[in-house]
């Protein structure tokens, strides 16, 4: 069958569930991912065509997609920082938001000689990783609570040739880091329950509960313990930066100079939402 053909009978069958413009980029993205052919080939080959058994395997992706399975569960990959980040169940995918916050802790750093960074709830290994990759003087490590989640990061820390040291840690029940650290940043659950009517599908039903979401009456857990222990393991003028929930931008600039951070920043990401924060140690820590 023609993949032009085919094409046309994806985005039909998809186009009332999604945004045709979403599975437009669906299709191409499974195209690279199986056939290693972009758009501009299939704009120049009319004639290129699948095989019947390519066929049965473009159905049953579309019948997951059906379900609202996200995409890059299904393919097993997705790209963050220009980088390939292999991604499963065990694990959230990367979002173009937390780019901006890596964007803005490179931009800080990008001249510092020598810097000793830590990543709290590392996932898939995407902060740590990327700032891996581009601060080449950094010495970063990474912890997680799951067990999983550690083994695909470490798995792309090879595919991205990078050295980051994770190690397998509860931080709510960590009383203290036992390093010092120049940077300690932090993507931790911070979506509330009553949120959960705002979630999509595909995030509410496949991505792991356990990375994103918190107790209503607690909101703010992760950051007040991750504050708590930035105060005794950040050096001197060590920056500590956060990913947040939107609507808690106010409550987590209070929490911040409650511990007694200075030059504290709330920045919106590229939708307009509060998102991110930074805080320096004050020199009394």
């Amino acid at each position: 069958m023609l993949i032009k053909d085919y094409r046309t009978r994806f985005i039909d069958k998809l186009s009332t569930i999604y945004d045709e413009g979403e599975v437009e980029s669906f299709f191409y993205l499974i195209l690279e991912k199986h056939h290693q052919l972009k758009r501009v080939d299939l704009a120049l080959r009319q004639d290129l065509f699948f095989s019947d058994r390519e066929v049965q395997n473009w159905n049953l992706i579309s019948e997951k997609l059906k379900l609202q399975i996200p995409v890059q569960y299904i393919l097993g990959s997705t790209h963050f920082f220009g980088m390939d980040f292999e991604v499963n169940e065990n694990v959230l995918i990367p979002r173009p938001e937390t780019e901006e916050l890596v964007e803005w802790i490179l931009g800080n750093n990008l001249k510092a000689e020598t810097l000793k960074i830590l990543d709290i709830g590392t996932g898939s290994g995407c902060i740590a990783i990327a700032l891996a990759k581009n601060l080449p003087n950094a010495t970063v490590f990474a912890i997680d609570v799951s067990e999983k989640a550690l083994l695909t990061a470490k798995k792309n820390a090879e595919i991205n040739n990078v050295k980051v040291t994770f190690l397998q840690k509860n931080i709510l029940e960590t009383s203290d880091l036992e390093q010092q650290f120049d940077i300690i940043v932090s993507n931790p659950p911070y979506v509330r329950i009553l949120e959960k009517a705002e979630i999509k599908k595909n995030v509410l039903e496949f991505e792991p509960h356990l990375a994103l979401f918190v107790d209503d009456n607690d909101a703010l857990i992760f950051y007040r313990k991750i504050a708590e222990l930035a105060q005794k393991n950040l050096s001197e003028n060590g920056q500590l930066y956060f990913e947040i929930n939107q609507y808690l931008g106010n409550e987590m600039i209070h929490l911040l100079e409650k511990y007694g951070f200075i030059n504290i920043e709330l920045r919106k990401d590229i939708y307009g939402n509060d998102r991110m924060t930074k805080a320096v140690s004050s020199p009394h820590f």
